[in-house]
C-alpha cells in the first residue's frame, strides 16, 4: 500500500477540544478543493474523555477501569463512572456540532457505544462468577475496550463537522467494535486504508488500534503515536505531523517566560530520545523508532498556527554546535554501596532484574570500583521496595533511595561547547548545590543532579546560560 505525496497528521487531546477552531485552521482554514485532502488525520479522545473512561493520568482518580477493577462486585461504582462518561461525549457534541441532526447522529453513536460497553461489563461480571474464570485475565481487554471508545466517539465526531462543511471526510474506526476478526496491527491498519482515494478523501482515523498485539499492554496511553507512526510508514508519508497547542521550544515557558523561549525550529531523532528519557515527549521512543527506521521526518507544529512550520525532526546532524533545549524531572536516587564489589560481576544484572520488575524507569546511571547508582522515574514508596528487595539480596550492601531532580541541556552536538562547566557555573551564581553531574560520551546531553526543590530555578538558570546567553554572544559577535 502506497499513497505518494501525502502527510500523516495526529491531533492530541487538548487540541481535538478545540475541534471548531481546528475546523477554521488546521482543518479547512483557507485550503480549497485538492488541497484540502492528501492528508490522513490520526485523533485521540477529547480532552478529559481517556481519564474518565481508565482513571485520571495524574490525580489517579477512579474512571470506569479503576471503578471496575477495584469493585467489580459493586455495579454502583463502574455505572455511575459510565454515566459520567456518556455524559461528558453528549456534553462535546452539543458544544462542537451547531447543527441538529449532527448533534442526534453524535449522541446515538454514544448511546450505542456506551450501552454496548455497558452490556459487556454486565456479562463479564456474569462469567467471572464462576470459579474457572479469573478477572484478571480480561482486564487488559477490558482496558482496551474503554479506551476505543474515546477515540471512536473524537474521530466521529470530527467526520460529522467536517462533512457539514463541505469536506469529504471519512470515519476510519480500528477499534474492532463488534468485529470478530484477529487482526495484526499492519493488518488492521492496511484492511482500514483499502479502497481510500487521498485524492478526494480525509481520513478521519481512532488513534486506538484493536490488535492481537494489544497495544496497551506495551504503550499503555501512549498507544495512539505507535499507530501514527506504523500509519505514516505503511502509506509512504512524504511527512510525519504532531499538532499540539504550543511550540517545541527551548524550555517551559511557564518557567523561564514566554519572552525567552525560543522555539527550536529544528532538531533530530537523537534529542527527541532524550526529551522523551526526561517525560517531556515530542514523540513516543517506539513511535519514533519507526519513523527513523523509515526515513520519515517528523514535524511537530502548534495546531492553531497552520502556517508555522514548526520544529522539524529527522537524522540532520547540527550545522553547529550548543544547547538546543532545557529540561528535567525530579527523580529518585537508588544508590548500592559494596565495598566486595571491586572485581565481581553480577550486580548490575541483579539490580536491573529487580528494576525490572518493579516497573521503575531507568533516566540514568553512574557506577564506580564499589558503588552502582541509578536515577529512577518512579515514586519513594516503589523505591523503597525495590531497596528492601536488594538489601534482603545483598545483605553486606548498603542500599539507599532518596528524592531529587535531574536538570539536563540537549542538543544534537555538544561536542567543544563547555556545556558541562558552563552549567556548573551557571548553578553555582544561582545558589543551587550540584549534587552530581555527568556529560556522556555521545554530548548529545549534560545531566546535573540536585534538590527536587531546585529544580525549576536551575532549568531557568541554565537556559539563561546556555540558550539566551548563547544567542546574545552571536548577536554581539
Amino acid at each position: 500500500m502506497n499513497f505518494p505525496g501525502h502527510t500523516v497528521e495526529k491531533i492530541g487531546g487538548t487540541s481535538m477540544s478545540r475541534l471548531n477552531e481546528l475546523r477554521d485552521t488546521l482543518l479547512i482554514g483557507d485550503r480549497k478543493g485538492e488541497d484540502l485532502y492528501h492528508r490522513i488525520f490520526v485523533v485521540s479522545a477529547f480532552g478529559g474523555i481517556t481519564n474518565l473512561l481508565l482513571e485520571h493520568k495524574k490525580t489517579g482518580e477512579p474512571g470506569v477501569y479503576a471503578s471496575f477493577a477495584n469493585a467489580a462486585d459493586d455495579q454502583g461504582g463502574w455505572q455511575m463512572a459510565l454515566n459520567r462518561v456518556a455524559e461528558a461525549m453528549r456534553e462535546a457534541n452539543a458544544d462542537i456540532l451547531d447543527h441538529s441532526g449532527d448533534r442526534n447522529q453524535a449522541d446515538e453513536f454514544v448511546r450505542d457505544r456506551i450501552e454496548g460497553a455497558r452490556s459487556c461489563l454486565f456479562d463479564l461480571q456474569r462469567l467471572c462468577s464462576y470459579g474457572h474464570f479469573r478477572l484478571s485475565k480480561h482486564m487488559m481487554v477490558f482496558r482496551e475496550l474503554l479506551s476505543g471508545l474515546g477515540e471512536a466517539h473524537s474521530a466521529f465526531v470530527a467526520t460529522l463537522l467536517l462533512n457539514r462543511a463541505g469536506v469529504n471526510a471519512r470515519y476510519v474506526d480500528l477499534t474492532g467494535w463488534r468485529d470478530d476478526r484477529e487482526f495484526t496491527l499492519k493488518d488492521r491498519l492496511l484492511s482500514a486504508m483499502e479502497g481510500i482515494d487521498l485524492a478526494s478523501e480525509l481520513p478521519i482515523v481512532t488513534g486506538y488500534a484493536q490488535c492481537t498485539e494489544g497495544l496497551m499492554a506495551e504503550f499503555d496511553r501512549g498507544y495512539s503515536e505507535v499507530t501514527f507512526s506504523r500509519l505514516a510508514a505503511l502509506t509512504g508519508a512524504d511527512e510525519a505531523i504532531i499538532h499540539k497547542e504550543f511550540h517545541l521550544s527551548s524550555a517551559d515557558p511557564g518557567l523561564v517566560g514566554t519572552d525567552a523561549v525560543r522555539k527550536l525550529g529544528h532538531t533530530n531523532y537523537d534529542v527527541a530520545d532524550q526529551l522523551a528519557n526526561l517525560g517531556m515527549e515530542a514523540i513516543h521512543p517506539k513511535a519514533a523508532k519507526t519513523l527513523r527506521q523509515n526515513q520519515i521526518p517528523l514535524r511537530v507544529t502548534n495546531a492553531f498556527e497552520p502556517h508555522d512550520p514548526g520544529t522539524l525532526i529527522d537524522d540532520t546532524r547540527a550545522e553547529a554546535t550548543g544547547a538546543e533545549i532545557v529540561t528535567g524531572l525530579p527523580v529518585v536516587v537508588l544508590e548500592l554501596f559494596e565495598q566486595d564489589m571491586v572485581g565481581v560481576k553480577g550486580y548490575d544484572a541483579k539490580i536491573l532484574e529487580v528494576l525490572t520488575r518493579h516497573n521503575a524507569f531507568i533516566v540514568s546511571k553512574t557506577s564506580n570500583a564499589n558503588t552502582i547508582t541509578h536515577f529512577l522515574a518512579t515514586t519513594l514508596k516503589r523505591a523503597r521496595r525495590i531497596e528492601s528487595e536488594l538489601s534482603e539480596a545483598y545483605p553486606s550492601a548498603q542500599v539507599t533511595a532518596r528524592s531529587a531532580a535531574i536538570a539536563s541541556a540537549i542538543g544534537r552536538d555538544l561536542k567543544g561547547q563547555r556545556v558541562l562547566m558552563r552549567g556548573l557555573q551557571a548553578l553555582d551564581r544561582a545558589g543551587i548545590e550540584v549534587q552530581a553531574a555527568q556529560k556522556p560520551t555521545r554530548a548529545v546531553d549534560v545531566q546535573f543532579l540536585l534538590s527536587r526543590d531546585d529544580l525549576d530555578r536551575a532549568i531557568t538558570a541554565l537556559h539563561a546560560e546556555l540558550i539566551e546567553g548563547e544567542e546574545r554572544g552571536k548577536l554581539a559577535a
